[in-house]
């Protein structure tokens, strides 16, 4: 069995969606897609997300209303209760399509702010039209980071119950700021294949369970795509069945310590430097604690004397020689930049990443 699929984009997607979880409208693909895409899809799937290719080769992420709708009340439940939205992320990624989803099952309008450029204040006037007893909003750091800084919007942020911070790994200085202004920050972790954040604070939400095996994290619960449109065997590739429960592999390492999930960083971003193993997300991670730091991004590239060096690409003139002790510290020698790159902006997506793709072209060329 099959039903329609159709590409929605702007002020539509509301209503669209609420229409494919119902059932009595077609599926849809979230935003332009680009390349073609077929016709109809399987009965079981309500949306379609094509992943940023931040990394590499996009991926067509099918999920189902069940999954959707799952995550939506684990998050409900999470959260202290169902409450209205502020939507200030695109809505052709599964963050910015989960603010619709929650506010459908709760009932309520979200607020949303216009698509494009994010301006604090808008997100400003677009809190202060919040009018229900429970406000919630989704943001990734780099908005975060501006609000805290925008003149006026500390008042607006601290209306909200929650302020979800995910889509990619938040600097650890900037939730600790974020805190210590009174404001209810909750790191969130997942991904479209687990139909958007599912760990929260590194705690699995709902009826999510989460495990390391070899070193990497894998996430099983409900919230589980159906898998990647058209592509079986990439589907097979991340998705496996253990004694009877479906497990969503996520390329991504980490550790469990007493209960919480802790990511260490992706398990392809491991490069050899002189024949030891560098993270390049540990080592991002680590830079970013600096303080002026906060939005740095390290790449690598081609050494002939080491194989491959890691890269830091920061929009700071920071001298390599004050980096050097804090990094030999906490990875060692191999993990130090073997330059600086500064630009005068880093590339980013429209949800807000990093467009590493275009970082390392910068940096290659």
């Amino acid at each position: 069995m099959t039903r329609a699929l159709t590409a929605v984009h702007g002020d539509g997607m509301f209503v669209a969606l609420r229409e494919a979880l119902s059932g009595e409208g077609p599926a849809v693909f979230a935003g332009r897609p680009t390349g073609p895409i077929p016709d109809t899809v399987p009965t079981r799937v309500a949306l379609v997300i094509e992943s940023s290719g931040s990394t590499g080769t996009p991926k067509r992420v099918a999920l189902s209303s069940d999954a959707l709708l799952a995550s939506a009340a684990a998050s409900d439940t999470a959260l202290g209760g169902p409450g209205q939205w502020l939507l200030a992320l695109p809505t052709t990624y599964i963050a910015g399509v989960n603010v619709l989803v929650r506010s459908l099952s709760a009932e309520t309008v979200p607020v949303q702010l216009a698509p494009g450029h994010f301006d604090a204040e808008a997100f400003v006037a677009a809190a202060g039209a919040m009018d229900h007893a429970q406000r919630y909003t989704s943001l990734v750091p780099a908005q975060l980071a501006r609000l805290i800084d925008a003149d006026g919007a500390l008042a607006a942020l601290r209306r909200f119950d929650r302020i979800l911070v995910g889509g990619q790994a938040s600097p650890v200085a900037l939730i600790a700021r974020a805190l210590e202004l009174g404001l209810n920050v909750t790191r969130t972790y997942g991904s479209s294949e687990t139909s958007g954040g599912c760990v929260y604070d590194g705690i699995p939400i709902g009826s999510t369970e989460a495990r390391i095996v070899d070193g990497q994290i894998e996430l099983a619960g409900p919230v589980l795509a159906e898998g990647y449109l058209g592509d079986p065997e990439r589907t097979d590739e991340a998705f496996h069945t253990d004694r009877g429960q479906r497990w969503y592999r996520t390329g991504d390492a980490g550790e469990i310590v007493d209960g919480v999930l802790r990511v260490v960083g992706r398990l392809d971003d491991v490069i050899v430097s002189g024949g030891l193993k560098v993270s390049l997300g540990a080592l991002e991670r680590v830079v970013r604690e600096v303080e002026g730091l906060g939005d740095a991004v390290v790449v690598s590239e081609l050494s002939e004397q080491w194989g491959e060096v890691p890269v830091l690409v920061a929009t700071v003139d920071y001298p390599l020689a004050a980096l050097k002790p804090v990094v030999v510290e906490r990875l060692g020698r191999a993990a130090v930049p073997a330059r600086i790159v500064v630009v005068a902006s880093l590339p980013v997506l429209p949800s807000g990443k990093p467009d590493r793709v275009a970082i390392r072209a910068a940096v290659a060329g």
